[in-house]
């Protein structure tokens, strides 16, 4: 009899998204000695805490979630956008799409810690710096920020931490972007900073530590801002400029009008408006103020051959090792997106890029003459591409006319209009724009300014090589392929780092973000226009409620550790209404995420830092008594779960409890949510909010460091305190620009959950929870593990203690270096404890490479034990002489080892190995010698020498 195949090639959980097999797993299992998942999962997770119920929908094939996305996609109406307001039509190129945001090798990398085998996304941040630098005319720019009103909040802060006035106020131009003001002011809140609105030519210098001003202004309006500026500085204040940046190819820089630092949006520059992002924010600064500027700062440095190599600079400014002393918390930056930019300008040139500008600008010109010849009130008077125009009772009228026409305009108050012109605005936009006020277009016209000669740029910008390189697509086509072939992502070799959860980014998740049906809306369209993008997100919702065990969501945050800072705000409102205004403790372990206590400072709250016991778990008995001294004063507890040690600790309701006794809130941060979805709802073990990174457990890309979502769950009595929330006074305000943060990439995790169905996603945890215990059962001869469950377990990922390594002087470093030899990007390093590695696999990766990667740290330790035996020197090995590039093998060789074993060590590939393309970078030489834009080529040989 003919026997059907039950093999199911649409299954997406279990054929394409988890990696071992069912005989590979069943091979493991062997290895970690347990007699089955079900038996193993039961030896890992309590069971005091595992959910009654599993979860629930049905999973989608990628076929049927295409045609859904496609459903969804129909239901947003796609409009020519002229609302503005820091949001614009963009065109992006081809080359760019497809080489860029559609390739994994761009999106799916890691943030650059490992500069070796970063070089490529390196030096296409440095670009962005560089773009940055040039048209701000400052000369520091950091590798960008999460989106314009969180930069202009950074900003503040910053202006605050470097100026010399003892002044409390901050000033904020009523110019400023609406959305940009009301970050500042959530942002100012609890560091009981007062924020003063008005005009700027209101503003009382001595009376500000510093000011923002909007360049070109929320309503259009261009204006010289020098002398703002010459009196906070007269008064020791700081001046900032929020600005755009294709203006500045044509106006005036901040820098030459005395602005300290600048910021804004890099999103026109080639990035889709997306519903309200991901999009690259930007800050530039003067020199000296170049260590207290918050994100991260690609640098040039030099590898142990004098080579010139990139790094990121100045890393002791960040949150993860300040800690609650640190004055930012920013983790997920926007790299992809400022990668985009930066090659939209590299694309383009500065020659093109004044030609966009001029274009937008006299196309504008156009229409305001066409309004002012037809009697209509026009403002302001200079302006680069945004008009206002006063039309009185028939506001709706207009606006509907226009909507008739296929445009969305601005409301501007009760009686006026706004219109910001862009990139892709033809005259057939124009003739549709002028017949909706009722007036018949003239043909083009000759370009006339509208703005005085004397706000025009008159300094030169983008003068490096970099931007001058001959632009025909083939040439274009190349230097993308060379960058990202110098790079190590997740389409070349595992990526095991430890709580940074390394995952299949699957294409067909990734589809739909191009579509123009959801790449094309403006954040601010009417609802209406974006039916489908609030079924999809309310879909998610409602998902990730079932998943978590909370009762609502917000899907603002646009990173997990903006996650934490809006968890803790929520928490800080429910007390305020509540009464309680004193509490302000924030218990932490010491284990605790670098951005844990970040957050909790910038949230107003006082850090109170919690031992650990000798195991890892946290020392309940000190926690007990810290909560007891803090009493009536304590506002929450920090804990991730499973630990950062990657334990699941039997003590966790425990820990809820005693907090909840002392009326605090208990905040579980979602890091290690990948070892919980389908096991354990963090809303049901006593957590009150948690943060979910959507770029770790729920599939949307790293992007080389960004972007990301950090949306927060909450229980029912935290949802009216929840930001943007408009039916109490003590809610905590909006902290994202937008009202979903970068909403397009909320459609990965959407169809992330949608193909993977809930049983897929509990497989996937428990896989992942497999792959850890079968590379701590396989390495822990070699590598003591350093924190294991009661049932000798860990959970999603595990700590290698590597630090007895020194004695012979072996650092983690070197193992970490020697790694990228076998064609691995290192674990984490040196965290949560330092000299250790934390290795987490995910549930993506196959045996074969699991296997190949546990070949790779088996041999780096009888290279090890090679030093230990004195067999040859930790300085003559190839571990202090790791990483080995090309030209290592085709120099003279005179070293302790052989060719072969420095360059070709076993799991390395043979036909396939991957090269770095610079040796061990001088991480000390590149902060005592800080380049961070792109140096004349004269400078990179003077550096060597």
């Amino acid at each position: 009899m003919f026997t059907p195949s039950t093999y199911d090639t649409y299954d997406f959980a279990n054929r394409r998204h988890i990696g071992p097999s069912p005989s590979e797993m069943a091979e493991m299992l062997k290895a970690v000695g347990a007699r089955d998942l079900d038996a193993l999962i039961d030896e890992t997770v309590p069971k005091s805490i595992r959910q009654a119920e599993p979860l629930g929908w049905a999973p989608l094939t990628e076929y049927a979630l295409l045609q859904k996305m496609q459903e969804m996609g129909k239901k947003n109406r796609v409009m020519v956008s002229l609302i503005g307001q820091g949001y614009y039509g963009t065109v992006t190129p081809p080359a760019i799409q497809r080489n860029i945001l559609e390739n994994p090798a761009w999106y799916t990398a890691y943030t650059p810690y490992q500069p070796e085998i970063a070089q490529g996304r390196l030096e296409a941040l440095l670009n962005f710096q560089t773009v940055v630098s040039d048209l701000t005319g400052l000369p520091v720019a950091n590798a960008s920020l999460l989106d314009e009103a969180t930069a202009a909040a950074e900003a503040m802060t910053m202006a605050q931490r470097v100026a010399k006035s003892k002044a409390g106020a901050f000033f904020v131009d009523e110019n400023c972007h609406p959305q940009t003001i009301d970050v500042i002011k959530t942002r100012a809140h609890p560091l009981g900073i007062e924020v003063i609105v008005g005009a700027p030519d209101d503003l009382v210098a001595d009376q500000v530590f510093g000011a923002i001003f909007q360049y070109p202004g929320t309503y259009g309006h261009v204006r010289d801002f020098s002398a703002q500026c010459e009196a906070l500085h007269g008064a020791k204040a700081v001046a900032i400029i929020a600005t755009d940046l294709l203006a500045l190819c044509l106006l005036k820089e901040p820098g030459a009008m005395g602005a300290d630092i600048a910021v804004g949006s890099a999103q026109r520059f080639g990035v889709q408006m997306g519903y309200g992002g991901p999009h690259a924010a930007f800050m530039a600064c003067r020199d000296d103020m170049k260590r207290a500027m918050p994100g991260r700062i690609v640098g040039v440095s030099v590898d142990a051959h004098g080579n010139r190599a990139y790094r990121l600079s100045l890393q002791t400014r960040e949150q993860h090792i300040r800690r609650e002393k640190a004055t930012s918390n920013v983790c997920t930056a926007q790299a992809l997106l400022a990668v985009m930019a930066s090659f939209y300008a590299v694309f383009h040139g500065p020659m093109g890029l004044r030609a966009i500008a001029e274009r937008v600008h006299f196309i504008t010109t156009h229409v305001a003459n066409a309004l002012r010849e037809a009697g209509a009130v026009v403002e302001p008077d200079a302006f680069f591409d945004t008009l206002t125009v006063e039309v009185g009772v028939g506001q709706a009228g207009i606006m509907a006319a226009a909507r008739h026409r296929g445009i969305n305009l601005r409301k501007v108050g009760r009686d006026r209009v706004g219109i910001s012109l862009d990139e892709t605005t033809d005259e057939g936009i124009v003739t549709r724009l002028l017949d909706a006020f009722g007036i018949e277009a003239a043909g083009p016209q000759p370009g006339r300014l509208g703005v005085p000669e004397a706000m025009l740029r008159d300094s030169e910008y983008l003068t490096h090589p970099v931007f001058h390189m001959n632009r025909a697509e083939s040439e274009m086509m190349r230097y993308m392929r060379r960058l990202s072939d110098r790079d190590l992502a997740l389409d070349r070799a595992m990526i095991p780092l430890g709580s940074c959860t390394m995952k299949l980014n699957a294409a067909a998740e990734m589809m739909p973000l191009t579509w123009p049906e959801f790449g094309s809306l403006h954040p601010f369209v009417p609802t209406d226009q974006a039916a489908g993008y609030h079924e999809a997100i309310a879909d998610l919702t409602e998902k990730l409620c079932e998943i978590t065990g909370y009762d609502a969501f917000s899907m603002q945050p646009n990173s997990g550790a903006q996650g934490e800072y809006t968890g803790l705000l929520t928490i800080s409102a429910y007390h305020r209404a509540n009464g309680d205004d004193q509490r302000n403790v924030c218990l932490i372990p010491m284990s605790a995420h670098g951005t844990n206590p970040a957050s909790a400072h910038m949230a107003g709250m006082k850090v109170v830092v919690v031992n650990s016991a000798p195991n890892g778990d946290i020392d309940l008995e000190d926690f007990e008594a810290k909560a007891k001294a803090a009493g009536d004063n304590l506002a929450a507890c920090m804990i991730t779960y499973p630990s950062t040690h990657g334990v699941f600790e039997e003590a966790v309701k425990r820990v809820c409890e005693i907090t909840h006794s002392h009326g605090g809130q208990v905040y579980i941060d979602g890091a290690n949510m990948n070892a919980l979805v389908g096991l354990v709802k963090p809303g049901e073990i006593g957590g009150d909010v948690s943060h979910l990174n959507l770029h770790k457990t729920f599939a949307i890309p790293h992007g080389g460091g960004g972007p990301g979502m950090g949306p927060i769950g909450v229980r029912a009595h935290l949802a009216p305190f929840l930001p943007g929330h408009s039916q109490t006074e003590a809610g905590a305000g909006p902290v994202s620009a937008a009202p979903y943060g970068s909403a397009s990439i909320l459609l990965i995790s959407w169809a992330y959950v949608l193909m993977m169905g809930g049983a897929g996603l509990t497989q996937a945890t428990r896989v992942a929870i497999l792959n850890a215990n079968y590379i701590a059962a396989r390495l822990k001869s070699a590598y003591p593990i350093m924190f294991m469950g009661n049932r000798g377990r860990v959970a999603h990922e595990c700590i290698l203690d590597t630090r007895k390594f020194a004695e012979v002087g072996v650092s983690v470093d070197d193992i970490a270096k020697r790694l990228i030899d076998n064609g691995f990007h290192a674990p984490t390093m040196s965290w949560p404890v330092s000299g250790t590695l934390m290795v987490e696999p995910t549930e993506s990766e196959t045996k074969a490479e699991i296997d190949r990667f546990i070949t790779a740290l088996l041999a780096i330790r009888e290279e090890i034990t090679a030093v230990e035996n004195g067999e040859i020197t930790a300085e003559e090995s190839p571990l202090r002489h790791a990483p080995h590039t090309v030209e290592d093998l085709v120099t003279d060789w005179d070293r302790a080892y052989s060719r072969e074993a420095g360059c070709f060590p076993p799991g390395a590939f043979r036909v396939d190995k991957y090269w770095p393309p610079v040796g061990r970078v001088d991480n000390v030489f590149g902060d005592r010698n800080l380049v961070c834009i792109c140096p004349p080529l004269e400078a990179y040989v003077e550096a060597a020498e």
